[in-house]
């Protein structure tokens, strides 16, 4: 048997209250009535301090019925009505209290877009910010740096170990992979051309020069950004949220001395290192391109590595990898300490600081390529 089609009415009751009768089915499927009538028969009872339900012949029920009532109460409310939710059946009640203990969702946009010279000088203001902080941390690290050369650094030796081996010996796995991958590159793009001229023994000068010079330094500064340097914004950042760092300061240890110089030695230690590691495992992906596909043999090659890469090309790939290695510890610890005090912020932090150290990687690779030009060497 079909329920009731859905009926509903006004009526005062003898304490001067309104009672909101509702029969029948109340079901989105029933093409509900707008809760405009109501509130215009609301209205017309200014004199109601009171709004109470009987919901006794409602035969059926869901969302429809739910969005009406708080439609009712919500136009009652500015009246100064109140609402007396006993007559509603007990789904309807659990319901309306959910919908008032969640806050409803700002889905809003911002605000008015601002003007382009507001939004100009906002950037430039931030930008100014961000320079301040940054030049702040250097000169913080630079007197953690100096107080650890004299002997007076606070921190623990232990730190600076378990730092050198996670900068260290625990990246040479990806390291070996990449740096065998980027020296099999080169030599792949060098015989392209050289095959041309029956010249494929010049693979190894260009293989070793390039991987001595220029690339060792680079890929291995370029994963050690986004391994170590993003490891050091989401510990730091972590230890920020924790309030591990507020601690610290509270009992007068310096932060830059405990957490920051640790992390900083344990980089610009191990990146000359990891260089010259990349450079030999690269020479090494060359050769086996040059000797293995291109017929090229092992002590031509070997002779023709030895003597294309001087000692001046393996020293300007180590100066540019202690270059990367304090910019990288520099973004990655910088961006540790500026982290915000909610998770969110230490995925931002870690994900600003690899930004930062790659731009900072190519940048002063550019400047220093530059000046070895410029001076010869």
């Amino acid at each position: 048997m079909p329920d009731a089609p859905w009926s509903w009415s006004l009526d005062p009751a003898a304490d001067g209250s309104l009672v909101l009768r509702l029969s029948g089915s109340w079901r989105m499927q029933d093409h509900l009535p707008s809760a405009a009538e109501v509130e215009t028969k609301i209205g017309a009872r200014s004199s109601a301090r009171r709004l109470a339900f009987d919901t006794r012949e409602v035969s059926a029920w869901d969302t429809g019925l739910l969005v009406f009532v708080l439609k009712v109460i919500e136009a009652g409310t500015p009246r100064g009505i109140t609402a007396d939710r006993t007559g509603l059946p007990e789904g309807v009640r659990k319901l309306l209290d959910l919908a008032a203990a969640v806050p409803e969702r700002d889905t809003k946009r911002g605000g008015a877009e601002q003007p382009l010279l507001a939004r100009v000088g906002s950037a430039a203001a931030g930008a100014g910010d961000g320079a301040r902080e940054m030049v702040t941390f250097v000169g913080e690290a630079s007197l953690a740096l100096a107080r650890a050369a004299v002997g007076r650094a606070r921190f623990r030796r232990v730190d600076l170990v378990l730092n050198i081996q996670e900068a260290g010996v625990s990246a040479l796995g990806i390291v070996s992979l990449i740096s065998f991958l980027i020296g099999l590159i080169l030599a792949f793009v060098g015989a392209i051309q050289l095959r041309q001229f029956g010249a494929q023994i010049y693979i190894a000068d260009l293989v070793a020069i390039g991987m001595a010079r220029e690339m060792g330094a680079m890929m291995a500064a370029i994963i050690m950004a986004g391994r170590t340097g993003a490891a050091y914004a989401a510990q730091l950042g972590t230890m920020r949220v924790n309030e591990e760092i507020d601690a610290l300061s509270t009992m007068g240890i310096s932060p830059f001395e405990f957490l920051v110089l640790p992390r900083m030695l344990g980089l610009i230690l191990m990146m000359p290192l990891l260089t010259i590691y990349a450079d030999l495992v690269g020479i090494a992906g060359g050769a086996v391109v040059g000797v293995g596909m291109l017929k090229v043999g092992i002590i031509p090659y070997w002779n023709h590595t030895w003597a294309a890469a001087s000692l001046a090309d393996f020293s300007a790939g180590m100066i540019k990898s202690v270059v990367f290695g304090v910019l990288i510890a520099i973004a990655g610890c910088l961006r540790g300490m500026q982290c915000g005090r909610s998770s969110a912020a230490v995925g931002l932090a870690a994900t600003s600081a690899v930004v930062t150290g790659i731009v900072f990687i190519i940048v002063s690779d550019a400047i220093l390529t530059v000046v070895y030009d410029a001076i010869g060497f």
